[in-house]
């Protein structure tokens, strides 16, 4: 069941959401809801990814420094 949530936005951004709405066939809310759900999905994961990166750093697990070289060695080929 949705819930009513009142929010404040500035000026630019609500004539943003207004465009948005109208180029989609979307309302304000459809489109205000999703980018809150994706807002919530992104921060959720990022915290969890954190909390694990720690819990491995708690127990000792870290990336030798062969594992990092190679990985940034990919990553600077990748990035042409």
């Amino acid at each position: 069941m949705a819930e009513v949530l009142t929010i404040r936005i500035d000026a630019k951004s609500k004539k943003r959401l207004e465009k948005l709405a109208k180029a989609t066939a979307r309302t304000k809310s459809y489109l205000a809801a999703q980018a809150v759900r994706n807002y919530l999905d992104l921060n959720e994961w990022q915290i969890a990814e954190i909390k694990k990166g720690i819990e491995e750093a708690d127990r000792g697990e870290f990336a030798t420094d062969a594992e990092v070289k190679a990985f940034f060695t990919k990553w600077k080929r990748g990035a042409r």
